[in-house]
């Protein structure tokens, strides 16, 4: 039985999943499984992972009608047998010493049940993009998983089986396996995961220094779905606020203006100025915890937001130097 396994959730990934996977074959711990998800796609993909799959008996296949991503990664888990489980979506990457560093942190912090690291932004051709999410590593409080995520993506964690165990629920209608991500969220599924491991577990998070995932970043249509990012984001707090009301009355706007924030980036980087200028501007009416707390990336992102809404696309160049965000950055 392998003491770790990465659940890897794919749907029409035929493009990217080969880098994927060699990138977790190539991981300096060679004690693992790695658990495909074909979620229902309409592509190669099965057909490619079934190629690994026969070439790296390491390499397991799962294949189920479309669940979306928290669904794909409920089904991994399920068919984990590792002790720690990873995860890493079908477009990202591992650096090659990625698990053997959580797994030595688990193993000296037995408090600690999530364990994440940095990541490096990849464009669409796996290129490295220069930017990086360097989160907070240590003292990482329910709030601040709240406001700021810093595990930052759904390709950095490294879960301890138990913390997993923890965090596990059956709905009624699920006759199948338990539920660890909501499914019924299609966006903020893992901050909603985060953020019910923090408030409702005694399981600490904390990050292991180094960039290493490689997370892509991909052009065109950022800021067209902001909208329903913050609809899921505030049907987040909706669901959680009932299980530490005092906690969101403390902490809730502070938090939804980090997210408006984090908005107003998207929209930045898909060269939208109205909507990022709107999206700042409600950010710091609702809180000036970012302003407080952050003041270089808020202002270079008002900044950015204003010039671009001015000037038009013209001036993106100058308002990616300022503000060199992406999809992820928060």
């Amino acid at each position: 039985m392998p003491f770790a396994s990465i659940v890897v959730p794919a749907f029409n990934a035929t493009a990217t999943l080969r880098p994927t996977l060699e990138s977790l074959l190539d991981q300096s711990w060679r004690e693992l499984e790695i658990v495909v998800v074909d979620d229902g796609s309409t592509d190669e993909t099965a057909e490619l992972a079934a190629g690994f799959a026969a070439r790296d008996s390491r390499i397991r296949v799962v294949r189920q009608a479309n669940r979306g991503l928290a669904g794909a990664r409920n089904s991994g888990i399920a068919a984990a047998q590792g002790e720690v489980v990873g995860f890493c979506d079908a477009d990202d990457l591992w650096m090659p010493g990625k698990l053997s560093a959580h797994i030595a942190h688990l193993r000296a912090a037995p408090q600690v049940g999530l364990s994440y690291s940095g990541s490096a932004l990849i464009d669409a051709e796996g290129r490295p993009t220069g930017h990086a999410q360097k989160p907070r590593l240590t003292g990482i409080t329910a709030a601040h998983v709240f406001k700021r995520n810093p595990v930052g993506n759904g390709s950095a964690p490294v879960f301890r089986r138990a913390a997993l165990a923890a965090l596990a629920w059956r709905p009624r209608f699920e006759t199948q396996r338990d539920w660890v991500f909501d499914e019924s969220f299609r966006q903020s599924e893992d901050i909603e995961c985060w953020t019910r491991l923090a408030l409702t577990t005694d399981w600490q998070l904390q990050g292991v220094p180094g960039l290493l995932t490689g997370y892509r970043i991909s052009p065109g249509g950022l800021s067209a779905n902001t909208t329903a990012q913050l609809a899921s984001w505030e049907r987040m707090v909706d669901k959680l606020r009932p299980m530490a009301p005092e906690f969101f009355a403390r902490h809730e706007s502070a938090a939804r203006a980090y997210q408006l924030r984090y908005l107003a980036r998207r929209a930045v980087s898909d060269s939208d100025g109205a909507t990022a200028r709107a999206l700042i501007a409600n950010a710091l009416r609702l809180s000036r915890a970012p302003l407080r707390e952050e003041p270089a990336k808020t202002l270079t992102t008002w900044a950015a937001a204003h010039a671009l809404d001015r000037f038009g696309p013209s001036v993106l160049g100058f308002a990616k130097r300022l503000h060199p965000g992406c999809r992820a950055t928060r």
